[in-house]
Formats: C-alpha cells, structure tokens, sequence
C-alpha cells in the first residue's frame, strides 16, 4: 500500500502570521494533491532580523499560536503534520527549543523532537557566521514514532551532517525520516542532496525533506532544493529553487522488499574491535 507525503518549501520571514498564512496556503495546495503526511520547513513561523527574535515569540509546551495553527490544519485536513521547527520555551530564559512536532489528523500532538546538533560555524566564502547555541537549548532524545506510513524519525537540518542519529533512529526500525531544514545557500550547494541520499542509502529509508529555499528579509539566502528520496537514493521528486510543494508517493512494501533483497542493516558489524599500532 502506497501513501503520498509532501515537502513544503518556504522563504519565511519576521512576521508570524504572515508566514502561517503562506504555510497554510501550500498545506491546502498539498491536501489537493492527496498529500497525507506533510511537513513543513525548519523556521517556518519565524525567520526574524535577529536570532534572538525566535526567544520573544517562544510558547509554553501545548499552547500558542505557532501549535494551535498546526493542531488546527491538521483536523482541518484530517492529515498527519510535522511542523518544521516551532520555538519551545527552554528552562534558559535567553533560550528556546528548537522543537520539531508531529500532529495526527485528530489534532494531537504525538511526538516532539528537540534538535540536538546546534549550528555553529563560519563559512570564510560568504563571511557568514552563525552561533544557534546562543539562543537554542540542545536537545538530548531520539525520537521515533509509529504512524499510518510507517515507522517515523525525526531530525532537523544540522542533524543531517550526524549519521550515527540516523543509524540510531534506523536500529530502532524507522521506515521514514522528516528532516526539516534551513540549509545556507553555500552548504547546501555543497552538501543538502549528497547527504539526504546518503542518509537514505545507508540506512534504507525514505526522506522528506522540506527546506527553506530563497532570499529573506534579514539577508540570508538559504538553499531550498525540498525533495523526496527513496530507500535506493533515487530523488521522487523536487522543488530546486522558489517557494512551493514537493508530493510523492511511499511504498512500505516495496521498502520492505528493497530491505529483504538488499539486507545491508543485517550486515552491521559494530562489535568488530579496533586495532591501533
């Protein structure tokens, strides 16, 4: 049995609403084309002048704006919907979780992720500096959940360039990765589909990837290129440039065969001991 899943692509911006208006656009655009499980960009509620803008709009654990929106199109359009990233108050009053939610199609909220690896990094090409952990609370907890279209994984963006969360998240018999992104224009020239096929390769596994794509008020320019991958690195379908939807079908079954035929997860060796000389 086969489930059709979308990406949506944003270039959001510093005002909420506006940017759940476009959010709700593309969602309605994705049900219409018989999306089931949709989900949305890192940042997709806010990308504000200033990284610390994020802390001001934060919301409680259930309640605002940002989760009330999510829970609401999600019974609205009785679909299953990962929300990019909402910003979670953190017990750091100058922090916010960088929270990835899943709601199901009767509106509750099944699963939340925190992102774990934070991005801190200077890109020399661009002279682009970024410090995330500055407002962002790491999180600590793989998360993986059972739902209509299989075993799900979550991870958000940085999490990409971190197999071993992959690898974690695939022993613990995850069929489908969300990965929820804000990939730079450099590094995601660079690096965003290399490393989405490979997470898909490696670990046999579908990814959904929805990006944020295009140019923003606060003057970054992030990579976009949303798109779907099989369990055999082969790209379904994508958005490379501008703002939109990407929808595919998934076909657990022929998961389950590519896994039965190809059983590169059963030929792990980690207990192999290293010899250093």
């Amino acid at each position: 049995m086969s489930n059709k899943v979308a990406a949506i692509q944003m270039a959001s911006g510093p005002n909420v609403q506006a940017n759940l208006a476009e959010a709700e656009k593309y969602i309605n655009i994705a049900v219409q084309q018989g999306a089931e499980l949709i989900v949305l960009p890192e940042n997709f509620a806010i990308m504000g002048m200033r990284e610390v803008d994020k802390v001001g709009i934060a919301e409680l654990p259930g309640q605002g704006v940002i989760q009330n929106f999510l829970r609401d199109q999600a019974v609205k359009h009785g679909v299953w919907l990962v929300g990019g990233t909402v910003p979670i108050k953190s017990e750091e009053a100058s922090k916010v979780y960088s929270a990835c939610l899943l709601f199901n199609s009767e509106g509750e909220m099944l699963a939340r992720y925190n992102k774990i690896h934070l991005f801190d990094v200077t890109l020399e090409e661009t002279n682009e500096s970024y410090a995330e952990s500055e407002t962002t609370t790491s999180g600590d907890d793989i998360v993986v959940v059972d739902t209509p279209f299989g075993r799900l994984g979550m991870a958000v963006c940085y999490d990409l360039r971190f197999p071993e969360l992959f690898r974690a998240m695939a022993d613990a018999g995850v069929d489908i990765y969300v990965i929820p992104s804000a990939f730079t224009s450099l590094t995601g020239k660079a690096h965003w589909e290399i490393l989405i096929r490979a997470r898909a390769i490696e670990n046999l596994s579908y990814m959904v990837a929805a990006a944020q794509g295009g140019y923003h008020v606060n003057g970054r320019e992030t990579h976009g290129d949303s798109m779907i991958v099989d369990p055999w690195g082969t790209v379904l379908n994508r958005l490379p440039h501008g703002t939109g939807v990407v929808v595919s079908e998934i076909d657990i079954a022929k998961l389950q065969k590519t896994r039965k035929l190809f059983p590169a997860l059963n030929h792990k060796r980690l207990n192999c001991k290293i010899s250093c000389s």
